[in-house]
Order: structure tokens, then C-alpha cells, then sequence
């Protein structure tokens, strides 16, 4: 009887050593109470017993079994207090107990006691204490203990203090894993990374076998850094060490390969994971978000849901609504928000935010600020995205209201948030909001920032104030091309094309290069004051430079030609623009401009592409209409208003009335014809062969 009990107690407290749930413990600990006779209830039976609930995390049923505890030793205290020095909160009573056991007869510390005073110095981060307790290790001669080692050079690492934790490092004799990859992670966490990696390179030569863990840790600095070749060699010293993968060093994997973005190798890593996680599939979502490929993102976010017994969190669903947020709504945002309020995110303020960008992506702002009103947390994170997104869809009053809001409770706006209002300000000329907010700018500081000094001076060059312009950026230590775009672009709208030059050639002599926004500016500026080969010869540097010209700039050079009288050149560069068969305003411009010149030829052609784009164009109907009648000098009484056939269909030139209009004609010409004054066909032919029909004085 003796004997089985004795077997049953070695059982039971083989089970405390291995058993890290707490309502498994407290069974475990009732069933030892019930099922071991009194006699066998030694210390050494409570230390475990102790030891178990301190695994658990439960220091509090660790003191409650010391304290009933008849008899106690020397491991009773030490257990305890690696109880203590698990737990922030209870930490200090370690050295409470400390206190206890100097009182008791035959006191005399061990290292095991000692690591566990020094764990709970750590845990209260007090690096005094901590010194300390390293001069009673050198007195006690604990320092020969590779625990008693590797528990100062945490503390040490935990402080910040690299030096102190270096010299511990290198005096101690038993570097085992354990001890380098404290010292790699302590690097690491202090964001040392390159010293971390240099640390696994002395692990690698000094023969130390790297785990798992080690592992794991080289891949997340790899991560950090971006550096993929690394990686790699990493994973191959993996495969070559015959390291078998447990779930986080594949996570580690996944998350490397994912942020160097090599999707493809990442996607043969999850393969092998036989029961991937959320962390898994969120790096996975990451890593295809980070490659633009949103079709791929929904892919995975499918799969979550069908391999993984987790559900989805904050940090998936924003992912996946990242990626998808430039998707039309309809197709992937809208079945997204449903799905977050079905599993009751919708109160996020980290999925939030994302609603109300991809809200805003999608030119939505009713929808974005009905998630904005649901939110009861709001932070300066999400009022700076509805300001943004107001501000670039340009409903300047809305981002300017929520700038006003975000300050009423309570909020401080971060430079980000004053260059999106003061775009906004800029956007709406608004002088007197825009200078308050320039106050609010100076008071907190943020004056000084690129981004804003950028607005201000966008803002000022916007509404007129030059000079205020031109302080900003004198203050501005070196100014970005951001900077330098605003100010000339101030110069050309407000025809300072000597000004614009200057700061054009001072933007060459700095060393930046100009961008489109730049070449748009001094584009207008040559455009507001005729200068055609002064815009020739920047058109050709665009080009040279490999930069694209947009729609707006084409638009600049038409309406440069054009004023000068250059139609030909006009029509050819509208020709063989990628916007010819899409942008109105180009050929409109053209169209204007023939009109004036009485260029009857290009002025048909321009009409004829107009029609083509948009057959209904009333802009060009009323644009013909009223430059033709300025030009005749014919009164309104003359206008007869009659159905034109599609101006592709009728050769103008050769007629001198109008074409006779009969019901069936206009039957079936119906889907194909315009409503035209027939005032414009007679008046081309009459500017082309007659020339005006101006009255003289006196008839």
C-alpha cells in the first residue's frame, strides 16, 4: 500500500512539472490533498506544488500553499519568490520574503534563490536593485552559474545598459544557446539589429547550435530590415540544419518572405503548414496587400475562413479592406463592412479607419462619415483621415468642419492633419480659416515641418499672397520640391512668368528634378503669357527627362498654340496625344480658337471630334453659337433653330442652305443627330468664303 501510494505521488507530481493550466492545477492540486496519505505531504511535494501555480500564473496560490506549508526548506523560499518574480505586480514581494528568510536559523542563499531575486529585478525594471544584486553575486560567487549569467545579462539588456550586458556576455564560460540568444534578442529589441545579426554570426563560428527560436528571431530582423538576401541564407541554414519548423518559425518565414515581396516562395511556405493560424494567413493577407494584388488578398481571406478554426480579426479585416480599398465599393468594401458588423468589429477604430478610407477611395464621403459617427473611440488617426479624404475629394467645408470637431474634443492635430486642412483652405481661397490654422501650426510647433510649410505655401500662393509665400519658404532650412512646386505654381497663376522662371532654374541648380507638377506650373505660366518657345523648349525637357505628359499638361501647351495662332500645330499635338479620342476640353479649346481665327477646315474636324465623344455636347453647341454670332454681328432675330444632321454626315463646305429638314428624315436620324443652331453651318461657310457680314455704318 505503501508502495502504491508512493508510485501515485511520484505520478502526481510528475503531472505538476508539465501542467500549465490553472483549473487543471487546482484539480491536480485537490487530488494530491485526497489521494496521497499525510505522511508523503513533504516539502518536497508543496515546492512542486508551488513551482506549478507559479507556471500557471497564479502567484497568489502559490503564497496561499506557502503558507500552509508545515515544514519549509530552502526551495520553498526559492520557489516562491520565482513566483514573485513572475508577476509585475507581486515582484517586490520577493525581497519581502528575502527579508523572511535572512531571519531564519541557517540561512545561507543559493543560486537558484539568487536568479529568481535577480528575475525580479528585472520584472520591476529597476537597474539599481539590479546592480546590487550583481555585487552580492560576485561576494556569494554566483556568477560561475550559467543561470545566474544569463539572468544578469537580461536584466542588463532590459535596462538598455549594452555595455554591462556585453561584459557579462564575454565573461561567461558556459555561452550555451540559451545565453546567445538572450544577448541576440536583447540587441534586437533595443532596435540593434545589425549588432544582433553580428552576434548570430559569432554563434554560428563558435560551433553553438542555433534552435528554433534563434531562428525565428534572425527572420523577424530580416523583416525589419527588408533585407531578403539575409533571409534567405537563414532559411537554408534552417533546411540544412535539419531544424524541423514548429508553427512561429514558419510564421517567421512566411512574414520575411511577405515583406521582401516574394509572395510566391511565401505561398510554397504556408503549403507545408499543416494547421496555419491567423498569424499565418494575416502575413499571407499582408504580403499580397504590399504587392497591390487585392484580387489575391480576397483569395486568402476566403481560405482563412475555410482552413482556419480562429476567426478573423481587427488586423485581417483591415488588411483585406486596405487592399481592396481602391476595388469599386460594390464589388468587395460593401460585403466587407457587412461582414465586420456581422462579427461585431464594426466599433474598431483600427477597422474603421480603413472603412472610411476605402470609402473615401471610392469618392464615398456619406458612407465614410456614417462609419465615422458609429465610432464611439476616435483618435487623431481617424479625424486625419476624414479630413484627408474631404480635403482630396475637394469638399474643402466638410474637412475644414471635422478639423474644428477633432479640436472641440480634445484632440491635438499632428502635421499630417494641418497639411490636409490647409490643402483644404488652399482648395476653397478660405484666407481667414487658413490663416487661424497657420496660428495653430506656429503654436504647436509643426511650422517647421516639410508637409506643412508645403500647404502654407500652396495656401498663400493660392489665395493670392505671395509675399506671405515667399517668407514661408525663405524660413524653410532646405525646401522640397513639394515647396518649390507651390510657389511656382502662385507665380504662374498670378502671370509672374519672370518669378516663375527663376524659382524653375533654382529647383535645376539645387540638384532636385522637376516632376509633372513642376512642368504643369511653368507650363501655365508660359501659357498665361504666350511665351510658345519658351514652352516648346520645356515641353521638350519634360520629354527628355522621361517624365509623361497628363492631360493637364497637353491642355497647357493647346491653349499656348492656340492663342498664338498655332491651330495646325494644335490640331497635331491633340492628334497624337493618348487623349485625343477621350479629352473634350482640348478639342474645345481648339474648336474656340478656329472660330476666332475663322479656320473653318480644323474648326469642322475639332467639331466633329467633339460630337464623336459626347454627341450631345451642349458646351460646343452654345460655344459655336454665341462666337459665331460675335463674329457675324447678326441679330438674334436671325436665328432660326432647326435638327442638324451629325456634322460626319455633311459635307458643310458644300452647301449654302441648310439641308431641307423633313419628318422622316429626322425619324431615322434620330439616335444619330445633335441639336445645332443652323446658324453655325452658315456661318463657317460665310467666314470661309465671305467674310464677316458685319453691316457698315450708315446702311
Amino acid at each position: 500500500m505503501s508502495s502504491a501510494s508512493s508510485s501515485l505521488a511520484d505520478l502526481l507530481i510528475k503531472q505538476c512539472t508539465s501542467t500549465t493550466s490553472l483549473r487543471k492545477a487546482r484539480q491536480l492540486h485537490a487530488l494530491i490533498l485526497t489521494s496521497i496519505p499525510i505522511t508523503l505531504h513533504t516539502p518536497y511535494t508543496y515546492n512542486n506544488i508551488i513551482s506549478m501555480y507559479a507556471k500557471c500564473g497564479s502567484p497568489e496560490d502559490s503564497h496561499n500553499v506557502f503558507d500552509k506549508m508545515p515544514e519549509r526548506n530552502i526551495i520553498s523560499y526559492s520557489a516562491l519568490i520565482a513566483a514573485y518574480s513572475r508577476s509585475p505586480n507581486n515582484a517586490h514581494l520577493a525581497f519581502d520574503l528575502l527579508s523572511q528568510l535572512h531571519a531564519t536559523d541557517g540561512f545561507r542563499l543559493y543560486s537558484s534563490t539568487f536568479t529568481g531575486l535577480l528575475q525580479a529585478s528585472l520584472c520591476m525594471g529597476d537597474y539599481v536593485l539590479g546592480s546590487a544584486l550583481h555585487c552580492q553575486g560576485v561576494k556569494f560567487g554566483f556568477l560561475d552559474d550559467k543561470y545566474v549569467q544569463t539572468s544578469l545579462l537580461s536584466l542588463y539588456l532590459n535596462c538598455k545598459d549594452m555595455e554591462c550586458a556585453k561584459k557579462v556576455f564575454y565573461d561567461n564560460k558556459f555561452k550555451d544557446t540559451v545565453a546567445w540568444n538572450t544577448i541576440i534578442n536583447g540587441f534586437m529589441k533595443s532596435e540593434k539589429i545589425l549588432q544582433g545579426m553580428h552576434y548570430f554570426g559569432n554563434m554560428v563560428r563558435s560551433g553553438a547550435r542555433p534552435c528554433k527560436f534563434t531562428y525565428s528571431t534572425m527572420l523577424n530582423a530580416c523583416s525589419k530590415l527588408g533585407d531578403y538576401d539575409i533571409g534567405r541564407v537563414v532559411h537554408a541554414r534552417v533546411i540544412l540544419g535539419g531544424t524541423i519548423a514548429d508553427l512561429p518559425l514558419y510564421n517567421a518565414l512566411l512574414d520575411m518572405y511577405c515583406t521582401c515581396g516574394d509572395t510566391r516562395t511565401a505561398c510554397t511556405v504556408f503549403s507545408r503548414i499543416e494547421n496555419p493560424d491567423s498569424v499565418s494567413c494575416n502575413s499571407m493577407i499582408a504580403g499580397y496587400a504590399g504587392n497591390g494584388d487585392g484580387e489575391k488578398v480576397m483569395d486568402m481571406f476566403v481560405r482563412f475562413w475555410q482552413i482556419s478554426t480562429e476567426k478573423p480579426d481587427e488586423y485581417t479585416f483591415a488588411a483585406v479592406i486596405s487592399a481592396t480599398g481602391s476595388f469599386p465599393s460594390t464589388s468587395y468594401g460593401k460585403l466587407l463592412h457587412a461582414q465586420v458588423t456581422k462579427i461585431g468589429l464594426q466599433r474598431s477604430v483600427y477597422v474603421g479607419s480603413t472603412l472610411v478610407s476605402m470609402y473615401f477611395k471610392n469618392g464615398d464621403s456619406a458612407s465614410a462619415e456614417g462609419v465615422f459617427n458609429t465610432l464611439l473611440k476616435r483618435d487623431v488617426v481617424l479625424w486625419t483621415d476624414m479630413i484627408a479624404g474631404y480635403s482630396r475629394l475637394a469638399e474643402g467645408e466638410n474637412a475644414i468642419r471635422f478639423f474644428t470637431g477633432m479640436l472641440e474634443e480634445g484632440h491635438k492635430p499632428d502635421g499630417f492633419t494641418l497639411s490636409s486642412v490647409l490643402s483644404a483652405c488652399a482648395d476653397l481661397a478660405a484666407e481667414l480659416q487658413g490663416e487661424m490654422i497657420h496660428s495653430q501650426a506656429i503654436k504647436r510647433g509643426y511650422d517647421v515641418e516639410m508637409s506643412v510649410s508645403g500647404s502654407l505655401i500652396d495656401m498663400y500662393a493660392k489665395i493670392g499672397h505671395l509675399k506671405a509665400a515667399e517668407v514661408i519658404i525663405s524660413q524653410v532650412k532646405k525646401p522640397d520640391l513639394k515647396c518649390w512646386n507651390s510657389i511656382l505654381g502662385g507665380y504662374g497663376n498670378h502671370g509672374k512668368v519672370i518669378e516663375a522662371f527663376k524659382v524653375f532654374d533654382k529647383i535645376i541648380k539645387l540638384g532636385l528634378c522637376p516632376d509633372r507638377v513642376t512642368y504643369l506650373s511653368i507650363l501655365g505660366a508660359c501659357s498665361h503669357c504666350g511665351l510658345v518657345n519658351e514652352g516648346r523648349y520645356l515641353w521638350s525637357l519634360m520629354l527628355e527627362t522621361g517624365l509623361t505628359p497628363g492631360p493637364k499638361h497637353y491642355s497647357c501647351m493647346i491653349s499656348l498654340l492656340t492663342r498664338a495662332g498655332l491651330l495646325v500645330e494644335a490640331e497635331q499635338m491633340i492628334i497624337e496625344s493618348p487623349y485625343s479620342s477621350e479629352n473634350l476640353e482640348m478639342w474645345r479649346t481648339l474648336l474656340s480658337s478656329c472660330v476666332r481665327n475663322r479656320n473653318v477646315e480644323i474648326g469642322i474636324r475639332a467639331a466633329q471630334q467633339i460630337l464623336c465623344i459626347d454627341d450631345e455636347d451642349r458646351a460646343t453647341n452654345l460655344d459655336l453659337d454665341c462666337q459665331i454670332r460675335l463674329v457675324l454681328g447678326e441679330k438674334e432675330n436671325l436665328v432660326t433653330t432647326v435638327t442638324l444632321p451629325y456634322l460626319g454626315r455633311t459635307n458643310l463646305l458644300g452647301q449654302v442652305r441648310p439641308p431641307e429638314i423633313t419628318e422622316d428624315n429626322q425619324k431615322s436620324d434620330r439616335n444619330g443627330m445633335v441639336t445645332l443652331k443652323i446658324l453655325v453651318a452658315i456661318a463657317v461657310v460665310h467666314l470661309w468664303y465671305c467674310g464677316p457680314l458685319h453691316k457698315e455704318e450708315g446702311n
